[in-house]
């Protein structure tokens, strides 16, 4: 018989600190307003429809914005873009507005918000999202893309941006 142990929330950020991750912000826009966040959280799903995921916190109501616009953009930051990545972070107490004036953006399909200068872009429409402990896990068919050129990416890893922090 397997022992079942229970993983203290603690340990678990802990652990999860030392998972390198590729550092995005996600846009949105439209009846509900417009609204971006850093997320770490967020891969591809599928080619074929190309999908992604990306999950966000719903201890924040103002995240249902995602839900209720039905369309975001995930914008894959380079390394030069670590001012926007805290800016979105919510740790700065900075409002949306402020937010947005850290970048330029424009949009390509859905109306979500584009950083001109991401690594990438992934323009989506929600088909699915699920609620998953504290998070929703939003899915979004992939409606257009942008690649950027000639930049490094910008990565989390044990609590700071750049991987320098062992």
């Amino acid at each position: 018989m397997l022992k079942k142990s229970e993983v203290e929330p603690r340990h678990y950020r802990d652990a999860m600190a030392h998972y390198a991750g590729a550092v995005q912000v996600v846009t949105t826009d439209g009846p509900a307003g417009r609204r971006g966040l850093t997320v770490i959280a967020a891969c591809s799903v599928s080619d074929s429809p190309p999908t992604v995921l990306v999950c966000i916190n719903r201890g924040n109501a103002a995240n249902e914005a995602f839900l209720t616009n039905g369309v975001f953009a995930l914008n894959t930051l380079g390394a030069q873009s670590q001012t926007l990545a805290h800016g979105f972070s919510g740790l700065t107490g900075l409002d949306q507005d402020a937010r947005f004036s850290l970048g330029q953006w424009d949009t390509i399909a859905t109306g979500a918000p584009a950083l001109t200068d991401a690594l990438a872009v992934f323009d989506c429409e929600v088909v699915e999202a699920k609620q998953m402990a504290t998070h929703h896990v939003i899915f979004g068919h992939v409606r257009g893309v942008r690649i950027g050129t000639g930049m490094r990416p910008l990565i989390y890893y044990n609590r700071g941006y750049g991987i320098d922090h062992g």
